[in-house]
């Protein structure tokens, strides 16, 4: 049992590792610039220091990989965001350019952001790309639809373009893994939001906001929590957090492929991920204090 846990511990720091240099993408702004071109409205606020996506380019960006699906395939994928919000906001964003003008956009804006922070060819940058580049294209693809997609992206050829598209990579497997653990486990949407933000020790009705939920939906989902003796007084109760940290157990045993491809050299990876996440948070080009930024904006 240690050796699971301590397995389980170390996918969840490559996963904070990987988190700001794959993620950056989203808040870029060279990303809400090239959005904007093409038609989406830019950043609508800024949290931290950091600009904060416009959800219509978001949900296009991100989904573009699976090609140009209806917002309900979206809204499928992405799982935890409001598919109320999520269909009618890819069904507008389809008007305004193809899943392929809007993914070259992504990915053009992600190494511009990483280029203008790290530099054209950061230290470490071909080291990193050698490592991630066989652990990312070696996973298993079934119930993974993110992960399955960027599978079938273009690898750029320079060290830095690659180690990007390889993070991102793992960052999706992780999440669809994530999303296969709640699903299974019998959550709802709303319910995981709700249990996820206050697992983070984030105020209730804070972070969730940012999926698209309204109050009402959320006040139906605390009171089923409740029922369940799940969460009571604003905060999850002992069995609360213990089925919520199961879930995140559930998640790391599906990411443990991603150690064992590493092997030795995972230390090396969490090394230059970190590095390279750090100088990003540094420049404002991701919340330094991830989720508790969001949460602020709704406060």
């Amino acid at each position: 049992m240690a050796g699971a846990d301590g397995a389980f511990r170390a996918t969840r720091i490559l996963a904070g590792a990987v988190e700001a240099f794959a993620g950056q993408v989203y808040f870029a702004p060279e990303a809400h610039a090239g959005y904007h071109e093409l038609g989406f409205s830019g950043s609508p606020a800024v949290a931290g220091g950091v600009a904060m996506p416009d959800m219509h380019a978001y949900f296009c960006s991100r989904c573009a990989i699976l090609g140009q699906v209806p917002g309900e395939v979206v809204a499928s994928a992405f799982a935890v965001f409001n598919p109320a919000i999520v269909v009618p906001a890819v069904e507008h964003g389809w008007t305004l350019t193809t899943a392929a003008t809007i993914m070259a956009a992504r990915d053009a804006a992600a190494v511009g952001q990483l280029r203008r922070i790290l530099g054209d060819n950061p230290d470490g940058a071909v080291e990193l790309a050698d490592l991630l580049g066989p652990v990312s294209g070696s996973l298993p693809v079934a119930g993974r639809p993110l992960y399955a997609g960027l599978m079938g992206a273009d690898v750029p050829d320079d060290p830095l373009s690659a180690a990007w598209r390889f993070a991102d990579r793992l960052r999706e497997f992780r999440g669809d893994a994530h999303t296969a653990a709640w699903t299974s486990a019998g959550y709802s949407a709303v319910e995981i939001g709700l249990m996820t933000e206050l697992y983070w020790g984030l105020r209730s009705k804070s972070y969730v906001r940012t999926r698209g939920w309204s109050d009402a939906e959320l006040d139906a989902g605390i009171s089923g929590l409740q029922n369940r003796g799940l969460i009571d007084g604003g905060a999850l109760t002992e069995r609360g957090r213990q089925e919520r940290e199961a879930i995140e157990v559930r998640t790391d045993e599906q990411c443990a492929p991603i150690l064992d491809s590493l092997g030795d050299d995972f230390e090396k990876a969490v090394a230059l991920l970190r590095r390279f996440s750090d100088a990003v948070r540094e420049a404002h080009g991701y919340p330094a204090a991830g989720p508790h930024d969001l949460a602020a904006l709704h406060a």
